[in-house]
């Protein structure tokens, strides 16, 4: 009976990890307009409120998209060194997360770092995520 819920499970884990990265795909953006309107002078308020908003978001959808990941993990099992290695990405991934959330609280305390920064921070996540779905979907053999 269990077995026959990994699908929907599965499912699930895809959605939420689809949104957790649309937010994490996105969040250091914002931090880029964020910056570039400060330094021109202008108003940044509704920029702040999407910060909080999609840092809420991002965080949210993270938390099940984790525990659904873990489930599947323990519940199907995988054999290969290749789901070690996409746990070290994972691993990475929180912490490109964790980033974006101290990024936020510079953004709040005034400290604020240039915005071709933040767009280096925004292009680095590629270097996290394309290794994370090349093993989910290949699992190569020769890890």
């Amino acid at each position: 009976m269990l077995a026959q819920s990994y699908p929907w499970i599965k499912a699930l884990h895809i959605f939420c990890v689809m949104g957790w990265m649309a937010g994490i795909f996105y969040l250091p953006r914002i931090y880029v307009h964020h910056s570039e309107a400060l330094a021109a002078g202008q108003d940044v308020v509704r920029i702040g409120i999407m910060e909080t908003k999609l840092l809420k978001f991002m965080t949210v959808l993270a938390v099940p998209a984790l525990a659904t990941g873990l489930f599947l993990w323990l519940g199907i099992g995988f054999e290969g060194s290749w789901l070690n290695i996409k746990l070290f990405f994972v691993a990475a991934l929180l912490g490109y997360h964790y980033t974006c959330f101290h990024f936020y609280r510079d953004f709040r305390r005034g400290k604020i770092r240039s915005g071709v920064f933040y767009r280096f921070f925004n292009e680095s996540i590629l270097l996290i995520f394309t290794p994370i779905v090349i093993l989910a979907v290949v699992k190569p053999v020769w890890f």
